[in-house]
């Protein structure tokens, strides 16, 4: 089929400020060896990306093109010989961040970044799922202690030992915190205490929490000072920062790991606090498409499965945006790029 020779786009107007205009652009042109050149569909914004190019620069390039959006679900137009990939093809994927996001008719991803969609999932959920299932996923397996093996129920040894661990997850009902309710549950976690708000409790339970701490009636310091025995854990995940993360120093159990998506741990722990952690870490999420295979076997199975808080038309990017960083998203916000989407 014939391309056409543009291409609607959402843009990042300037480095300085986080406005966003819809413009047209031409395609762009495969320029990597590994390069695969797709359709998109659906689109998936995270929040706080148009602040990195001011907050990181020593990771967003002074020369990557400011469209935003680094979730992707889309078609195959054209991939290299021997990728896996083929015209046709339905993938989704994390666009590294120091590249082009996905706002736009057409993108560039890489092939180790791609995988391709579970049968059954729509474009829409297919575009929620790679930046709040990776970060999930790393964090409690890469990063974190507990055994991914732990997953297959019949791996007794792998279970055993997830056993003995307590994980706690801050915004535990949203995109990424959603996630990490799920997998940890799936992976026989002793524990999954989700720290979200009162309309969030029963959509967390569902999802595998144990334990539910109302951040509206309490603090997460005075939840564990009811009994720190009982209530520290093993691995607490922050997706939240500032005054949360300070008081998830509180809630992780000496010897444990405390891993951050937002902010480094240490900058924000309490004055006088000795407490010795095996790990201390902010991460940023690595866009594997290894990693996206395995998490597309749990959705295949209906192990698991993307949260959605909202779909929003390409038109309508400014409210998505408006949605999203008013953190009070039940999951992930989707940008429907496609008419088929």
């Amino acid at each position: 089929m014939a391309l056409p020779s543009s291409m609607k786009t959402l843009l990042q107007a300037s480095r300085d400020f986080t406005a966003l205009i819809s413009t047209t652009s031409p395609l762009p042109t495969p320029s990597h060896p590994s390069d695969v050149l797709v359709r998109v569909h659906a689109t998936a914004p995270c929040a706080g990306e148009l602040f990195w190019v001011v907050n990181f620069p020593d990771v967003i390039p002074a020369s990557k093109e400011l469209v935003p959006c680094q979730d992707l679900a889309g078609t195959v137009v054209s991939a290299p010989p021997d990728s896996g990939f083929a015209p046709g093809d339905r993938v989704y994927c994390r666009i590294n961040a120091e590249r082009a996001g996905a706002a736009r008719d057409y993108a560039l991803a890489r092939v180790d970044e791609l995988a391709k969609i579970p049968e059954g999932l729509s474009w829409v959920e297919a575009a929620a799922t790679p930046l709040s299932a990776l970060t999930a996923w790393q964090a409690l397996f890469v990063q974190g202690p507990l055994d991914k093996a732990g997953l297959d129920k019949n791996n007794l040894q792998a279970r055993r030992a997830n056993g003995y661990v307590r994980v706690l997850v801050t915004g535990a009902a949203g995109g990424v915190g959603s996630w990490v309710v799920q997998l940890a549950a799936l992976a026989g976690a002793k524990a999954v205490v989700a720290v979200c708000g009162p309309d969030k409790k029963e959509a967390v339970q569902q999802l595998g929490a144990t334990e539910v701490i109302n951040y509206r009636d309490t603090t997460i310091e005075n939840w564990v000072a009811v009994g720190p025995e009982a209530r520290e854990c093993d691995l607490v995940i922050d997706m939240i920062g500032g005054k949360t993360l300070a008081g998830c120093w509180s809630a992780v159990r000496a010897g444990g790991s405390l891993i951050s998506v937002n902010t480094p741990p240490d900058v924000v722990k309490p004055a006088g606090l000795d407490k010795e952690l095996a790990k201390s870490l902010f991460f940023i999420v690595e866009p594997l498409g290894s990693n996206l295979i395995e998490i597309g076997e749990l959705i295949k199975t209906g192990k698991a499965k993307p949260t959605i808080d909202s779909v929003w038309e390409f038109d309508d990017f400014e409210k998505a945006f408006e949605r999203l960083e008013s953190g009070h998203a039940k999951g992930k916000i989707v940008i429907k790029v496609s008419e088929e989407a």
